[in-house]
C-alpha cells in the first residue's frame, strides 16, 4: 500500500487559492483516475479536481468552505500499486481540470473588475469586488460578506491573516463575533471654493432598478451563474464606455463568389470548413495593422498600445449564452490557420471545453449578428478594450455598379459593418475609417486567391 497525496492544481495565471466547495466522494469511497474528487472554486474558475491515479480516499484534508493553496495537499489516496513509492506518485503533476462553459466565462467577469471599481462608489447593496483596498477576496469570503450585509468598506477594515493579508472565512466569523463595526464615517469636506461647471463634472446620478410585482401567471425564471456574469459585464462596459457606433454597408459578392468556388476543395485539401468569420477577421487584421490606435486599452489616464493582436468571436451557446474565445496573434495567421482556429475553438466552446487562458488577452472582438439573420447591430465593447465590429447578414440586393461603360443597377451582395467604440479614446475619424477600411479589404477580395 502507498499514499498518494491530492494536490490542489493550478487553475491559471495569477490564481494561488481555492475555495472547497463540494466533496464528490466521502472518506472510504475507491476513486478510478481521472475521475472527479471535489468542486473547488476560485476568482477565475469553478472546477472539478480528478484524482491522478486509483485508490481509497483515506484522508480530507481540506473540508468544504476551507481556502487550500495551489500546490497543497487537500485529501490522501490510498493506492494498491506494490512497486509504486509515495515520492513517484507525489511528483505525477495533476492534470488540470476542464472547466465548464460557464466558468471559463468568470474570466471574462475578471477582465472587467476593474473597470467595475471605476465607476461610481458602490451602494450599501453593491457585490463586493474581488480584488479592493490592495487585497484579494475569496468567492466564500464574498458570499459570507454579502450574506451577513458586511459592505465593501466594512470588509476592507477587517484584519485578515491568509497570505498577503487576505481575509480568510475564520477572520470574517471572529469579525462577527467579537462584535462588528461599522466603517468610520468620512469627515465632512472642507468647505471649498466655488469653480464653474465645467471645472467640476457631476457624476451621473445612480438610478434604481424599480421593483417587480409578479403578476398572476407569470413565470419567476432565476438567472444561472454564466447570465449572470454577462449581465455585469454588460452594465459594467456601458458604465465605463461612453460607446459610439459607425456603420458600413461592405459589397460582400467578390467574397461570396470566391468561397462558393473553392468551399468544398479547401474542406478537402485542409479538412476544414471556411466560413465567413475568418475571411473578416483577416480584414480586422489587415485594419488593425494601419490603425494601431484601435488595439488599445485604457488605465486611468494612460492608454496601453497592445503589441499583440488577438481577436475576440463572440459565441451563441445551444443555452443561448455567450462566450468569447480568443484567436492570440491573429496578425500571424494565414487565411487557413485563422480558418483552423476559429473552428476549433468554436467547437470547443460548444462541447465545453475550453480553457481559461483561451477567453481572456483579446484586444479586439468581432461578433457576427449575420447568423441569427440580423441585418445590423450595435455591440457593447468587450472590457478592456475600446472597440467591437459586429458583421450582419448577408443578403442580396439591387445596387448601382460603376463601370467603363456606364452606371448599371445590379444584384450585390451586401453586408452591414456596425463598430462600437469608445469615445474616451477612440474619435469619429479613427472609429469611422477603421471600419470603411474592413469593408475596403473585403470589397478587394482577389477572385483569384489560392487555397
Amino acid at each position: 500500500m502507498a499514499q498518494f497525496e491530492l494536490i490542489l492544481p493550478k487553475m491559471g495565471e495569477s490564481v494561488a487559492e481555492a475555495t472547497i466547495t463540494t466533496w464528490l466522494k466521502s472518506e472510504g469511497d475507491f476513486i478510478e483516475a481521472e475521475e472527479s474528487v471535489v468542486e473547488v472554486a476560485t476568482d477565475k474558475v469553478d472546477s472539478e479536481v480528478p484524482s491522478p491515479v486509483s485508490g481509497t480516499l483515506v484522508k480530507i484534508i481540506s473540508n468544504v468552505n476551507d481556502v487550500a493553496q495551489v500546490g497543497a495537499a487537500i485529501a490522501i489516496i490510498e493506492t494498491e500499486g506494490s512497486g509504486e513509492t509515495e515520492a513517484a506518485t507525489e511528483s505525477a503533476p495533476a492534470p488540470a481540470p476542464a472547466p465548464a462553459v460557464e466558468e471559463v466565462v468568470a474570466e471574462i467577469e475578471t477582465q472587467v473588475a476593474a473597470a467595475a471599481q471605476t465607476v461610481a462608489p458602490a451602494a450599501p447593496n453593491a457585490p463586493i469586488a474581488k480584488n479592493s483596498n490592495g487585497r484579494f477576496y475569496s468567492p466564500l469570503v464574498r458570499s459570507m460578506a454579502k450574506e451577513e450585509g458586511i459592505g465593501q468598506a466594512e470588509l476592507d477594515q477587517i484584519k485578515g491573516s491568509g497570505k498577503d493579508g487576505r481575509v480568510t472565512k475564520k477572520d470574517v466569523l471572529a469579525y462577527l463575533e467579537g462584535g462588528r463595526t461599522a466603517p468610520a464615517a468620512a469627515p465632512a469636506p472642507a468647505a471649498a471654493p466655488a469653480v464653474t461647471p465645467a471645472a467640476a463634472p457631476k457624476a451621473p446620478a445612480a438610478t434604481a432598478t424599480p421593483s417587480i410585482t409578479p403578476s398572476a401567471g407569470d413565470e419567476i425564471i432565476e438567472m444561472d451563474r454564466m447570465r449572470k456574469l454577462i449581465a455585469d459585464h454588460m452594465v459594467n462596459s456601458v458604465q465605463t464606455s461612453p460607446h459610439v457606433t459607425s456603420f458600413v454597408e461592405a459589397d460582400m459578392t467578390k467574397v461570396v463568389l470566391w468561397r462558393n468556388k473553392v468551399k468544398k476543395s479547401f474542406q478537402e485539401k485542409h479538412g476544414e470548413k471556411i466560413t465567413f468569420t475568418p475571411i473578416i477577421m483577416e480584414a480586422i487584421v489587415k485594419a488593425i495593422q494601419d490603425f494601431p490606435m484601435i488595439n488599445v486599452s485604457v488605465d486611468g489616464s494612460n492608454i496601453i498600445k497592445h503589441g499583440n493582436i488577438n481577436v475576440g468571436m463572440a459565441a451563441a451557446l445551444p443555452s443561448g449564452n455567450l462566450i468569447v474565445p480568443v484567436v492570440k496573434n491573429a496578425d500571424q495567421l494565414s487565411l487557413l490557420g485563422l480558418t483552423k482556429a476559429v473552428n476549433d475553438l468554436a467547437n470547443r466552446a460548444r462541447n465545453n471545453a475550453l480553457k481559461p487562458d483561451e477567453i481572456s488577452g483579446g484586444t479586439y472582438t468581432l461578433t457576427n449578428v449575420g447568423t441569427f439573420g440580423n441585418l445590423l447591430g450595435t455591440p457593447i465593447i468587450n472590457q478592456p478594450q475600446v472597440a467591437i465590429m459586429a458583421a450582419g447578414a448577408i443578403v442580396k440586393k439591387p445596387a448601382v455598379v460603376e463601370t467603363p461603360e456606364g452606371d448599371l443597377i445590379a444584384v450585390r451582395h451586401k453586408m452591414f459593418l456596425s463598430h462600437s467604440y469608445d469615445h474616451r479614446v477612440v474619435d469619429g475619424a479613427l472609429g469611422g475609417m477603421f471600419v470603411k477600411r474592413v469593408a475596403e479589404y473585403l470589397e478587394a477580395w482577389d477572385m483569384n486567391r489560392e487555397i
